[in-house]
């Protein structure tokens, strides 16, 4: 199988069907704030962000994320004092009740689920997806959102290859005392400013001797549709448009205030949960099905007896 964190999940499909998904499940974790959504939302987008970033998304959802997590629904209650069951008085008297702590909850896991879902959208739509998506549209605009998503990687990248550089000439940014790190600091972010604007200036005559923003000019993609795409694309828009339906008809009601409330659960709210399930966790389905199917197929090229050949 494909190892590239770019190419695992949705990155394998045509860069269409990648972006529609990634805005649909997106777009449906801020709006829906049912809690049992927002735990399919959250789970899978945690489950998403592991497969895609590995060793280091999972530090980040472990030390910052879960953390911000916990301070953000903890930090509702102190403030909102609604609804009727009290769990406890605090010693200035203000009530913490039940709906203000569920509350914060959901509102904290939307935050966390909309930055792990957007984590797992700038791994696999990279800057040269975006610019054959929008590039004909809004040139602009795409050239504008290419070079934002590829700022920040960049300069951290180039910082650390300038710390090292100045390690070995013996200016380690983590010794002397604080005005020597502080002058140290300095020292390479002038130098990482200066990188930057002599990079500015050779990627501008870069795309002016490549012709951008001239009439008529062309660009290469390798992206072409496939049976594979339109299928996935069809799976997307079900299960979006589904949901869709679900929430315009208010088959996803809840309340929060003044009491906890989710409403009586009927065939058709548990086929909208079950249909938003699947669209959450369908790229963790896509890539386990690749796998059963790529172990299948080795089986068949290597039968026992030959793998036994082989290892022999």
């Amino acid at each position: 199988m494909i190892s590239r964190e770019g190419e695992k999940l949705f990155g394998r499909f045509h860069p269409a069907v990648s972006f529609l998904y990634f805005a649909m499940v997106m777009l449906y974790s801020v709006l829906l704030m049912h809690p049992i959504c927002l735990g399919i939302s959250f789970l899978s987008a945690f489950a998403c962000s592991l497969r895609l970033n590995g060793r280091r998304a999972r530090r980040f959802n472990l030390f910052f994320l879960l953390p911000m997590l916990i301070i953000c629904a903890l930090m509702n209650p102190l403030f909102n004092h609604e609804g009727i069951t009290i769990l406890f008085y605090l010693p200035g008297g203000s009530p913490i009740t039940l709906e203000a702590l569920c509350y914060g909850l959901a509102a904290a896991a939307m935050l966390a689920t909309a930055i792990c879902w957007f984590s797992c959208f700038n791994t696999v739509m990279s800057s040269d997806k975006l610019i054959y998506l929008l590039g004909r549209i809004i040139p602009g605009l795409s050239l504008v959102i290419s070079l934002s998503l590829r700022l920040v990687p960049r300069f951290r990248e180039q910082a650390g290859v300038i710390a090292n550089a100045q390690r070995c000439l013996g200016r380690d940014i983590s010794t002397g005392n604080v005005f020597q790190r502080m002058q140290k600091g300095f020292r390479i972010f002038s130098m990482l400013l200066s990188w930057a604007l002599e990079n500015a200036i050779e990627t501008a005559d870069s795309m002016r001797s490549r012709g951008y923003g001239l009439r008529g000019r062309t660009a290469f993609a390798l992206y072409r549709w496939g049976s594979r795409d339109l299928l996935a694309l069809f799976a997307v828009l079900f299960c979006g448009g589904y949901v869709l339906i679900g929430q315009l008809s208010g088959g996803f009601y809840h309340s929060y205030y003044p009491s906890l409330c989710l409403g009586e659960m009927t065939f058709y709210k548990l086929s909208l949960l079950l249909v938003f399930a699947l669209l959450c966790t369908m790229p963790l389905l896509l890539e386990a099905w690749d796998s059963l199917a790529w172990r299948r197929s080795m089986q068949q090229a290597f039968p026992e007896e030959e793998k036994g050949r082989l290892c022999a």
